[in-house]
């Protein structure tokens, strides 16, 4: 119990110090999380955690708040990536459901944009290659190493279907998607590594500290304090790397 007062009050602490260096070096940037962002982080939370009933809540105050039924529905798609088909096929069915109950009340959700034609000409490998590459901010040199050169064939995959086909998607940008990728990887634990690689890439997209412990909120409110404690430790490691 001592224990766990500590590391709150340390958690804390750097939180505060970490907002206000923000605010002190990036005055005129956004600091807090939109409406929308906060509810693309509650739905993808719950989806890969599998809890149908908060999902349906979480749902609807994203219809309420103004994200497009193809945005959330991109947003449940992309769950499976890293929860697997069947949370992401319960969490569609239980959308379907909202959506017939607020038709069902007069309530005209609002359809959104399709993702647009892709022109690019280069093979998926290269295309999954370049967006990687921006992601990261970080160009791939070398031969492979660890899970790569083990398992060759789930490079290729993660190259062609995840940043290709998935990613190259612009129902959603890509600092939405990362969202989604980090609530999802929260919300179901055992993947720190991962969890940790991908909270770099929000902040190499531009999300601040300060909204990756608004991130955190929503993880504790929709998810639960331990995976809010586990993934506030991984958050903590990589702001201090990148100080």
């Amino acid at each position: 119990m001592k224990k766990n007062k500590i590391f709150i009050a340390l958690f804390s602490t750097f939180s505060f110090i970490s907002m206000m260096l923000n605010a002190q070096e990036n005055p005129n940037q956004n600091v807090v999380l939109s409406p929308k962002e906060k509810s693309i982080i509650g739905i993808a939370a719950l989806t890969g955690k599998g809890d149908l009933t908060k999902l349906k809540t979480a749902l609807n105050s994203g219809l309420d708040a103004g994200l497009t039924t193809n945005q959330i529905k991109e947003s449940l798609v992309h769950v499976y990536a890293y929860a697997g088909f069947p949370r992401s096929i319960r969490g569609l069915q239980t959308f379907m459901t909202v959506l017939d109950d607020r038709k069902a009340k007069g309530i005209n959700d609002v359809m959104g944009a399709e993702a647009s034609p892709i022109n690019d000409e280069r093979s998926k490998y290269e295309r999954g290659k370049a967006i990687l590459k921006e992601l990261t901010g970080v160009a791939e040199q070398g031969p492979k190493t660890g899970y790569a050169a083990f398992a060759p064939e789930i490079e290729i995959f993660l190259k062609e279907h995840l940043f290709a086909d998935i990613f190259e998607r612009d129902v959603l940008s890509y600092r939405e998607r990362e969202m989604v990728t980090i609530a999802v990887l929260s919300s179901i634990g055992g993947v720190e590594p991962m969890l940790s690689s991908h909270l770099n890439i929000c902040i190499n997209l531009g999300l601040t500290p300060s909204q990756l412990l608004e991130f955190l909120d929503v993880i504790k409110s929709n998810i639960g304090k331990k995976e809010f404690k586990s993934a506030s430790i991984v958050l903590n490691s990589v702001l201090k790397n990148k100080k």
